[in-house]
C-alpha cells in the first residue's frame, strides 16, 4: 500500500487496535458510531457549503476532512479500503447507465 488514502487508511486501523492518548481518532472511536456519523454529516455540509462559496483551497480542505471521516466510519465498521476502491472500479466500466441516475435524482 503506497497511496496516501491507502496509508491513511493504515493508521486508523492502528489506532483503533492501539490508542493514543490525545488522539482524535482514538477519541472518535471511544464515542462510537453516532459520533462517528454526526461527523461524517457534519463534513459533507461543510464540503457542500465550500464548494458553493467557490474557494477551491477551502474546498480541497473540507473534501479531506470528510474522507477522513468516511475513512474512520469505514474501520469502525469493518469496511476494508480495498472494498470501496473494487467497487468504484467496477462502476467505472458501467456505460449507458444515464437514465438509471435520472430516475434516482427524480425520485430523491
Amino acid at each position: 500500500m503506497d497511496s496516501a488514502l491507502e496509508h491513511l487508511y493504515q493508521v486508523i486501523q492502528d489506532r483503533q487496535a492501539n490508542p493514543q492518548e490525545g488522539s482524535y481518532t482514538c477519541y472518535l472511536f471511544d464515542q462510537g458510531i453516532d459520533k462517528i456519523c454526526k461527523k461524517v454529516g457534519e463534513e459533507s455540509a461543510e464540503t457542500i457549503i465550500a464548494a458553493k462559496n467557490g474557494v477551491q483551497e477551502d474546498t480541497v480542505g473540507e473534501i479531506s476532512d470528510l474522507l477522513y471521516h468516511l475513512m474512520v466510519l469505514m474501520v469502525s465498521q469493518g469496511i476494508p479500503l480495498e472494498a470501496v476502491l473494487a467497487e468504484l472500479e467496477r462502476r467505472s466500466h458501467k456505460i449507458r447507465n444515464l437514465k438509471q441516475f435520472k430516475q434516482t435524482d427524480r425520485e430523491t
